[in-house]
């Protein structure tokens, strides 16, 4: 799957989302990467997604003006499990709702608890 394609099949995983999900995002861009780099990636995890940003929880008053938070969703990686298309589209899903976990304010800790880690 090239790069186009990955990124339409990611941007119909999030149509895929439920409605409260998609309509409590604000400020915030998804972006199609084909694998993290070294700035996104310093410890060569060989992430699957990364949110940068400013977690809701963490907005205060004064959030205004800012540029927008990114979810990226790395398609290298993704590829490289060898799923079938079903399978392929619940990990993508799996990975940006980890992400927009992030973008809530929960941490690795608590998605690890709740079995999402």
């Amino acid at each position: 799957m090239n790069h186009d394609e990955f990124e339409i099949f990611v941007s119909e995983t999030i149509a895929e989302l439920p409605d409260w999900v998609q309509e409590s995002l604000h400020n915030i861009e998804f972006l199609v990467e084909d694998e993290a780099d070294e700035f996104l990636d310093p410890e060569g995890e060989g992430l699957l997604g990364l949110y940068t940003g400013v977690p809701l929880p963490e907005r205060g008053t004064d959030y205004a003006g800012e540029l927008p938070d990114v979810i990226y969703v790395f398609r290298r990686p993704h590829l490289e499990m060898g799923l079938p298309p079903s399978a392929l589209r619940e990990e993508v899903a799996k990975t940006l709702i980890h992400e927009i976990a992030h973008y809530f304010g929960i941490d690795d800790d608590h998605l690890d608890e709740i079995g999402w880690g």
